[in-house]
């Protein structure tokens, strides 16, 4: 761990006093420290561990997602979730999902409310009763998983959702009868009243002064976001330093956590500036190169520090974790076929390398006393099963070796 890399209020101190079975102090006695996790949520699409089309989980790809996420993001978009009303995807979900939280990973579930990838059987009934719909399978879901997936995108879009025309879809319908402020009212106090100890998310890839909006005054109708997600995906280029600072701090003044829940960056060709909408742009191919992917890197270093500098960011997630997820874009930190990518160990090189203490030597005092610093998270001394955990204020624990 480079201490020198990690600003202040990542960091964080607890004071170790090592004793004995006897309780006597172990003094003077070189231990070796590894930390086991980061309070920060450096996170990832989790979609791998699913089995999509009967496709097996790929053990060598997620070897290497859980190698360096300690966040997951697993797809519960209600077409695919529930494709024929009162048949969902439970099961696969749960398996992933116990899969995922045995390997430490904390888990968030997307979407619980969205226009796209919404189920069509809704558009039989009613908008009355298309709502009492939407806010029962809120209930379903946040239940069914409290205690596995406690975080949440409870709406996702809303900027867009009420004049959205590509096709005709319930949630739309749903915004335009009830009003966005309305709707993200109901699906909040559904999800709070589901899991009242959940984290639960707005979601959007509009970051202009209409997002800024549609937040001020649904806090001023008493909604309670836990965190405001923003989206970055940069398929026609990298945002850069300037825009990502302006960002952070037109959104940092509502004084919520920020978590960026999708983020792309491409190592390939990068769609062009006239396409308005990502979704319009089709190929038949979508190549990774290799000046593509030393730009990727650069540009993921960069924009991951800058996060990481900000006392208001929460989580980051990269969006996706192999190529050709969405939009068959080369946006991975591996290839198709699991190489890792130079963006995949520069990460990994700053999350489990200068962000990360592993193997590290310490020494206690003639009192058996050792002050350990280091990014906030959990460690723990070898020969020793007791958590230390670093935090906000300074601590202290006795530990028995």
């Amino acid at each position: 761990m480079n201490l020198n890399a990690i600003p202040s209020h990542r960091m964080g101190e607890t004071i170790v006093r090592v004793i004995d079975k006897n309780g006597n102090p172990i003094a003077d006695k070189e231990l070796k420290l590894n930390q086991t996790s980061h309070e920060l949520l450096f996170g990832c699409g989790a979609f791998d561990f699913l089995k999509y089309a009967g496709r097996p989980v790929i053990k060598e790809k997620t070897d290497k997602w859980l190698a360096m996420f300690n966040y997951g993001t697993l797809p519960f978009y209600w077409g695919n979730y529930e494709p024929v009303e009162g048949k969902t995807n439970y099961e696969m979900i749960k398996a992933a999902a116990d899969t995922l939280v045995s390997n430490n990973v904390t888990l968030k579930g997307h979407p619980l409310c969205w226009h796209t990838v919404c189920a069509d059987w809704l558009m039989n009934y009613s908008d009355e009763v298309i709502m009492d719909k939407q806010l029962a399978r809120i209930n379903r879901e946040v239940t069914a998983f409290k205690g596995t997936i406690d975080f949440w995108d409870v709406i996702n879009e809303v900027v867009i959702m009420p004049i959205f025309d590509k096709y005709d879809n319930a949630v739309t319908r749903l915004c335009k009868r009830y009003g966005r402020v309305n709707l993200v009212k109901e699906v909040f106090a559904a999800a709070r009243a589901a899991n009242p100890d959940g984290v639960f998310l707005i979601n959007d890839f509009n970051t202009s002064p209409q997002y800024e909006k549609l937040i001020e005054e649904c806090l001023d109708a008493g909604v309670e976001i836990s965190a405001i997600g923003i989206q970055s995906h940069q398929h026609q280029g990298y945002w850069g330093s300037e825009k990502l600072y302006d960002v952070l701090k037109r959104f940092s003044r509502f004084g919520i956590p920020l978590h960026f829940t999708e983020n792309t960056l491409v190592s390939g060709s990068l769609i062009p500036e006239y396409i308005e909408d990502l979704n319009d742009w089709q190929v038949d191919e979508w190549p990774s190169t290799e000046e593509g992917e030393i730009r990727q890197a650069k540009e993921w270093e960069e924009m991951i520090k800058i996060l990481f500098e900000d006392p208001n960011v929460k989580a980051i997630t990269a969006w996706d974790f192999g190529d050709g997820a969405w939009l068959g874009a080369p946006c991975g930190l591996v290839t198709k076929d699991g190489r890792k990518k130079p963006a995949y160990d520069k990460l990994y090189n700053l999350i489990k390398g200068e962000w990360w203490a592993k193997d590290e030597i310490i020494r206690t005092n003639a009192d058996g006393i050792v002050c350990i610093k280091g990014a906030k998270g959990t460690y723990k001394i070898e020969g020793s099963e007791e958590t230390i955990t670093l935090g906000s204020e300074p601590s202290e624990i006795t530990l028995t070796l």
